[in-house]
């Protein structure tokens, strides 16, 4: 099972659409859920980051292999991508991937990880980030099965 932890919720129609719509491709494939857990209003980065580590924390199993996702990790293609969550699948109950609020990922559970992975060194808006790791995890799944998709 796939799961993807996120700090914020989808706000506007069109970000909750496409998301429904890898959700859907994806069903053939893998059980995917997503987690939203609330962000912290905070402007105090280190009360905010406090604050979504203990929601965070509510919500991750002994079951969970946690991949966060962090700018200054290390970046690798999708063909990687899909080796990686193809050899994971087989030995892990969950992989679950954890993308950070506004004010990233607090250190616990950066620690907590056992892997970190970076999409690129520009930031994204976390809803836009939540888009393109379902697309690259679709993507993986139809390169695992030799299907029309990747180029």
């Amino acid at each position: 099972m796939i799961k993807i932890i996120c700090v914020g919720k989808l706000k506007e129609k069109y970000w909750q659409e496409a998301c429904q719509e890898y959700q859907k491709r994806m069903q053939k494939y893998t059980k995917l859920e997503i987690i939203e857990v609330m962000d912290e209003k905070s402007d105090d980065k280190a009360v905010a980051l406090v604050k979504e580590r203990e929601r965070i924390e509510k919500v991750l199993t002994p079951k969970d292999y946690l991949i966060t996702l962090e700018i200054e990790a290390p970046q690798i293609d999708s063909i990687t991508f899909s080796e990686k969550i193809d050899q994971l699948q087989g030995q892990n109950s969950n992989i679950t991937f954890l993308i950070g609020g506004s004010h990233g990922i607090h250190d616990d559970l950066k620690k907590k990880a056992k892997e970190k992975l970076s999409f690129s060194k520009m930031t994204f808006p976390h809803q836009l980030f939540r888009i393109i790791l379902l697309e690259q995890i679709y993507r993986s799944y139809k390169i695992m099965h030799h299907e029309k998709y990747h180029k």
